[in-house]
């Protein structure tokens, strides 16, 4: 058989394996920052983007879309076309997607920081950017499809499942959990409220970990593990298992993030038996990636690629182990607002797509500039402070978590709080977050030295921008296959089954909170918030108090007797978009404005405590928002922001946003002369006053009927 001749280009993923290496950098370095400003509160010096509200964000976006975003495309554009045995279809819509990559995650890095956010877990991204991402995503897709279809092979590889499950599923999610609509170039409300909001939300938020942070680093795994231990992947059976179970059970995991919320009942029983039942499929993929191993572990313990390798293929069967027990209802009442979740995040981030990330740069440089690695005895060192540096972080927040789970639902012996008082949970976890900073500082501390290994690496040699390689023509099979051989030799019906897959899921649980309006009871005391409370929730929002107050009280006694009567969905239908947070830093607020309960603060409170926490809880470890008293609120949008409300079915009366901007002036000036009459002196137009509205409306509708 005549053999065809052809040429990979290393350009695109040359490009993308240093993006990899300076995002990763960058993202770290603000995580570690963000880490330093829980224990040093005022350390950002009251520069408004520095504070850690601003700055989590902007972390948690460079770690996941840059950092390892980056790695996966470096990873995709190397295998790929070896895969497939033809170069990748398209130069041009390589670059189009490398360079429209990078400016999305420059437009994040600089909007987030400044308060330009749509506040949903690694969902923050303005709507202007959101559409940037699906057109550069689709630039991809397209590119990988063409590519599959011009292949000279018959059969597509295990790893090319993962990548068109990724490209598929991330598409479907990234849409649906996006659609909103515009006030300004700036902002937006969703299209979803409440509950029905949250639904949506951690059914991307749940699966873009599943399928971003997830299966296409698995299919890193199958491709680059094998290359780095020269054998085979250990079970084709297994891999088969291990693709359309986890792709198939992951979608309906999502509501495992809202037990005891307000989401019906029915909904919380599917995320928990569907994230159980994804033990198996995980840990199929864990143990097909060790035992490709079996017989290579002389070469394990001498190469720091295969032993970062290893720590990843670890990382992800823990995390895929606790995952599914953190959804059980009973663990979850303990470990959900508390930093056990954190750790468990990190444990997935920092070992899993780190460690493969790491691996698989050390092992791809040297082989792109045809030169050995600079220093294996770096690399060694540097695998040794990441892993030391990982366990520092994460154990620590493990106790941390344990820590306020226990302390927050703790009573006396006469029935009481043992610590009605937020903070002293905070005091006693101080040491924690003290290691998790050390940790941190590790971690980082290894990857400047990943960094130096990998650009000595490069000096040493030159790029080698073209390969050759040869192949024969696709050939039709000599026998007949069993059904899935057959359709790994159809891409585009491989495509389209996965896509049938991962919707069946998504469609039984999120369709009937649209359909079944008994899934969402309202409440008729519940009123629509009034221009200035709308205002102020905004302001909430663009300064990030949701990351570290959640708006969800569960029922259980010692929330209800902490902050009062538990969340009914009812409460939610006019919150676009929802805030019930996912981790308690700090106290509830779904009550904060119900004068009758213990923990009511009156305006000046919350002045005073925005200007200076310390002076008001002098244990505090959140930071100082002054400018909140000297910017002003945008009244221009306002009537804008009531016309999307209604639009969205907010009952405001017919023609209300004329008269929205006198409404907000009445109130603040109620507002501020109660200030005034405290000895604080602040105008009426300024954002703390929107702020404090919106702080004392909290709860409130609820109560009326009491």
């Amino acid at each position: 058989m005549e053999l065809q001749k052809f040429t990979y280009d290393n350009r695109l993923s040359n490009m993308f394996l240093w993006a990899t290496v300076i995002w990763g950098v960058v993202g770290m370095l603000v995580g570690l920052t963000a880490a330093f400003e829980l224990i040093m509160p005022n350390m950002s010096g009251n520069i408004s983007w520095l504070v850690f509200s601003r700055i989590r964000p902007v972390h948690t976006n460079a770690a996941i879309f840059a950092f390892v975003g980056n790695g996966i495309f470096t990873a995709i554009y190397y295998s790929t076309p070896r895969l497939l045995k033809t170069p990748m279809y398209s130069k041009l819509l390589g670059n189009i997607h490398f360079w429209g990559w990078q400016l999305i995650i420059v437009l994040a890095a600089v909007t987030l920081p400044f308060g330009l956010t749509q506040s949903k877990e690694y969902a923050e991204l303005i709507w202007p950017i959101d559409v940037l991402v699906v057109l550069i995503w689709v630039v991809f897709g397209l590119n990988l499809i063409m590519t599959m279809v011009k292949r000279r092979v018959k059969h597509i590889y295990v790893s090319i499942w993962f990548y068109i499950a990724t490209w598929v599923t991330i598409a479907v999610l990234y849409i649906t959990n996006n659609l909103a609509i515009p006030v300004s170039w700036s902002m937006s409300y969703p299209i979803y409220a409440g509950i029905q909001d949250a639904l949506v939300q951690w059914w991307y938020g749940h699966n873009a970990v599943a399928f971003f942070l997830t299966t296409p680093v698995l299919g890193m795994m199958y491709y680059f593990v094998p290359k780095a231990s020269n054998r085979p992947i250990y079970s084709y059976k297994l891999s088969i298992i291990h693709f359309w179970a986890l792709i198939f059970l992951y979608i309906w995991a999502g509501p495992h993030h809202l037990l005891y919320s307000a989401l019906p009942d029915w909904a919380q029983a599917l995320g928990v038996v569907f994230s159980v039942m994804l033990i198996a499929p995980s840990w199929g993929g864990m143990i097909n990636g060790l035992l490709t191993l079996r017989g290579a572990w002389d070469k394990v313990r001498e190469d720091p690629v295969l032993k970062m390798m290893v720590v990843a293929v670890t990382a992800y069967g823990m995390s895929t182990f606790e995952g599914p027990m953190l959804s059980l209802k009973s663990v979850n009442a303990l470990s959900h607002f508390t930093d056990w979740t954190i750790a468990h995040v990190h444990i997935g981030t920092l070992g899993w797509n780190s460690m493969m990330n790491f691996g698989m740069i050390y092992w791809l440089v040297p082989r792109l500039f045809k030169t050995k690695l600079y220093s294996v005895k770096l690399a060694n060192v540097h695998f040794w402070i990441a892993t030391l540096g990982m366990l520092f972080f994460s154990i620590p927040l493990y106790f941390a978590g344990f820590t306020q789970a226990l302390m927050w639902k703790q009573f006396t012996e006469e029935g009481f709080l043992a610590y009605p008082n937020f903070l002293e949970t905070v005091t006693q976890i101080l040491p924690m977050y003290h290691l998790r900073a050390f940790g941190g500082s590790l971690y980082f501390i290894g990857a400047l030295l990943f960094v130096y290994n990998v650009v000595k690496t490069a000096m040493a040699g030159s790029l080698v921008r073209y390969e050759s390689d040869e192949a024969p023509a696709k050939a039709k099979p000599k026998h007949k296959e069993g059904w899935h051989r057959a359709l790994e030799g159809r891409p585009l019906q491989f495509t389209v089954a996965s896509l049938v897959v991962i919707l069946i899921g998504g469609l039984i649980e999120i369709v009937p909170m649209y359909l079944v309006k008994s899934n969402v009871p309202t409440i008729s005391s519940v009123k629509p918030y009034t221009p200035l409370e709308l205002e102020g929730r905004d302001v909430y929002i663009k300064e990030g108090c949701y990351l570290c107050h959640s708006q969800m009280i569960r029922p259980f006694r010692s929330e209800t007797e902490r902050y009062g009567e538990y969340t009914k969905a009812g409460e939610t239908v006019y919150d676009f978009p929802f805030q019930f947070g996912s981790k308690r830093t700090g106290p509830d607020l779904a009550r904060e404005g119900v004068k009758t309960l213990p923990n009511y603060k009156p305006d000046s409170w919350h002045f005073n405590h925005m200007m200076n926490p310390q002076k008001v809880s002098p244990e505090s470890i959140m930071p100082a928002y002054p400018w909140l008293a000297e910017n002003e609120i945008d009244l221009s949008l306002t009537p804008a922001k009531i016309n999307a409300m209604i639009k969205l079915g907010v009952p405001y009366s017919e023609g209300y946003a004329d008269q929205a901007v006198a409404d907000l002036n009445a109130q603040a000036e109620k507002i501020a002369a109660g200030l005034q009459a405290s000895g604080i002196q602040v105008d009426k137009n300024k954002e703390i006053i929107a702020l404090i509205a919106y702080l004392q409306r909290l709860g409130t509708d609820i109560y009326t009927t009491k």
